[in-house]
């Protein structure tokens, strides 16, 4: 073994009796990304996910890149393994490390023995190995406040790894931890981040796009799976579910109060996603909305789409400005997607002068002008249905 990939687990370190399952759902994450990736050991020990490369034809940046967005790791580093002896981890460190070494004009060397039968204590180690970085390295100098090289030394049960700083891991829990749940997407900017968002926090996604030919396009679909993939590289697959509601639409807007048909229209959205989200065996809804950004997310109007389901509704963003949406869009490579200029179903026909504070008696009595639910079971019963995933060969 000369190099592996070391993922430092987060709040999993903290599940006590159920830690265990929460690396075992992790590991298996894991496994299932780096297939097309090569042949790979996926083990944890220590409070610490090793993925080691089996042969030399595992791709070790793939696998790296891939690690990288897998929930549940706080950090990630790319580490040279070496032989429990002290002149064996000098000379793995010089060799690791020499491009950083040499690009650099300051470093310090911390240690971490976990294994506390090795002969040498970390500050002994650390000192050891810095001597002989700055007999290999004259130009370096020791700085142990701000350098520009940390070399680290770990020396755990059976190897000692070196590596530099840890970048930061995707942080959460793994996904399929914290159940599953049906994400409303669209393709706009919040959406996308809310799934990701709950992805996060372990949860499982199955996703539920609406969409109104000939009023939105096969671009405008697939601008939404594509949005979907992006996500998928944190989530892993998620089965997209599309329903058709054009009829039910043009029927709201030739029928109903036109202020009232944005609302009226987001009540029968969360109708159909219940409906499919039992089936799909999920628990909760996840939509992307943010209190106040339109005229169909204030509280008002929050409060009358809500009353027409009893599952849970998780707002992730809820709190959040379009500042922060953005922020996050960008980290995860959705946004220039969704600044796409493809139409989506909550888009079309939108009132001039939507009301933004309606009260519960006054939709109901606007929606009695349609039969929506006949309509709605229609379009239930002619769902298309797909699969999304990142990276081929990763099943599940």
């Amino acid at each position: 073994m000369r190099e592996v990939i070391l993922l430092k687990l987060g709040e999993i370190a903290l599940k006590g009796l159920n830690r265990r399952s929460f690396e075992e759902i992790m590991m298996k994450s894991i496994r299932r990304r780096l297939v097309s990736a090569g042949e790979f050991s996926v083990t944890s020990r220590q409070s610490t996910i090793y993925v080691e490369p089996l042969n030399d034809s595992a791709d070790m940046d793939m696998a790296e890149e891939r690690c990288a967005k897998v929930f549940g790791a706080v950090g990630y580093t790319r580490a040279g393994a070496a032989e429990k002896e002290l002149a064996k981890i000098q000379e793995r460190a010089e060799e690791y490390l020499r491009e950083e070494l040499e690009l650099a004009d300051t470093f310090k060397v911390e240690c971490k023995r976990s294994d506390k039968k090795f002969p040498l204590k970390s500050p002994e180690i650390a000192a050891g190995v810095g001597a002989y970085l700055l007999e290999k390295y004259p130009h370096l100098r020791v700085d142990v406040h701000e350098p520009d090289v940390t070399v680290w030394v770990e020396v755990r049960e059976e190897h000692a790894f070196v590596h530099a700083d840890a970048r930061p891991g995707a942080g959460g829990i793994p996904v399929g931890c914290g159940g599953k749940a049906a994400v409303l997407i669209s393709g706009g900017l919040d959406s996308p981040v809310a799934a990701w968002t709950m992805a996060k926090r372990g949860v499982e996604l199955t996703a539920i796009h609406f969409s109104s030919p000939p009023y939105t396009s096969e671009l405008a679909h697939d601008k939404v799976v594509r949005l979907l993939r992006k996500v998928s590289e944190y989530s892993g697959r998620i089965k997209l579910i599309t329903v058709e509601l054009t009829r039910l639409q043009e029927e709201i807007r030739d029928r109903c109060p036109e202020e009232l048909g944005t609302v009226i229209l987001r009540r029968y959205m969360l109708r159909a996603a219940q409906a499919i989200a039992r089936e799909e065996g999920c628990l909760a809804l996840i939509t992307g909305e943010s209190l106040g950004q339109v005229a169909s997310q204030t509280i008002q109007a929050i409060g009358c789409t809500d009353a027409v389901v009893s599952m849970p509704v998780f707002r992730p963003l809820i709190g959040s400005d379009k500042a922060e949406i953005v922020k996050t869009a960008r980290r995860i490579d959705t946004y220039d997607i969704s600044i796409e200029p493809y139409e989506d179903c909550c888009t079309i026909f939108t009132p001039k002068h939507p009301r933004t504070k309606p009260n519960l008696e006054m939709v109901e009595r606007g929606e009695g002008a349609i039969d929506g639910e006949a309509l709605l079971r229609e379009a239930l019963e002619d769902v298309k249905t797909m699969y999304v995933n990142a990276y081929e060969n990763a099943g599940r």
